[in-house]
């Protein structure tokens, strides 16, 4: 998402700002008690509206610290500004229109039927193929990694038991650096080390994210059931198993993206030379 939307912004703020103005008003309409009063805070009975957002809209962290639900909001790329000016709309027909809401702050994502252009499919497709393993800058940027699963069931425990108007943080607890998590797929799939290519990094590329999840623990008892290890093996495994999904998707307009994304693949970043 980054990277797409430094390349095209203006896709990312029609759809994540405009397009959750238009949903919102939407559930409004339908799910007002008298839509046209508008003074009338009432909603129907098991009605909420869930952002799904991300742990980008808090920045960058420095070398200590976790993301906690109270930090301020300091969004580094166009996408990560589209989804904090979400939340900012979402808050606001809270407050105003007093719509029943929660907003979730996600960690990296992984898992099956991941597009093959984020980080853990791409590496697998690419290792598979014997083709070369772009990595941004030195590789150190470190992300916190949540298992699709858990995510899924994370939102399923906000949507039935989160309090009116909270945002709840959920992550994976697995703070990897970029280039840890391509040396580990490199070694289960028995490629060698080679493969790897430094390229010039992404403009205002966030250095690290780490999410603090005592909030939605404490308060609605959720946890991820998935350790990294557990969840990036069979997360290859699945790539192993369905071969004929990726190569059906790694065609066409996304072979011209990734020839556009990393045509400097021989051109080492400033930090590794």
């Amino acid at each position: 998402h980054v990277d797409r939307s430094i390349e095209e912004p203006e896709v990312f703020l029609t759809t994540n700002i405009i397009g959750t103005q238009i949903l919102l008003d939407t559930a409004k309409k339908y799910w007002k008690i008298n839509p046209d009063d508008k003074y009338c805070r009432k909603y129907r009975e098991n009605v909420k509206f869930v952002q799904i957002s991300t742990d980008e809209v808090y920045g960058d962290l420095g070398e200590t610290g976790m993301f906690v639900e109270t930090m301020p909001l300091e969004p580094n790329s166009p996408y990560s500004a589209s989804k904090a000016s979400a939340d900012m709309i979402v808050r606001a027909y809270h407050r105003t229109y007093g719509m029943p809401i929660n907003i979730t702050r996600c960690s990296n994502n992984y898992g099956p039927y991941q597009f093959p252009e984020k980080l853990i499919p791409l590496m697998i497709n690419n290792c598979l193929n014997d083709k070369e393993l772009p990595v941004y800058g030195d590789g150190m940027q470190v992300r916190d990694w949540l298992h699709v699963k858990d995510h899924c069931s994370a939102i399923d425990t906000v949507l039935h038991k989160g309090l009116d108007g909270e945002v709840y943080n959920i992550g994976g607890n697995n703070e990897k650096a970029n280039i840890e998590i391509v040396k580990l797929i490199i070694k289960t799939l028995g490629k060698s080390e080679s493969l790897i290519r430094y390229v010039k990094d992404r403009p205002g590329h966030d250095r690290r994210y780490a999410i603090d999840n005592t909030k939605i623990t404490t308060q609605l008892g959720w946890k991820p059931a998935y350790t990294f290890e557990e969840g990036i093996k069979e997360t290859i495994e699945w790539y192993l198993n369905n071969t004929d999904w990726i190569e059906n998707i790694v065609s066409g307009d996304y072979m011209d993206y990734y020839e556009k994304m990393y045509s400097g693949i021989d051109e080492v970043a400033a930090s590794e030379e």
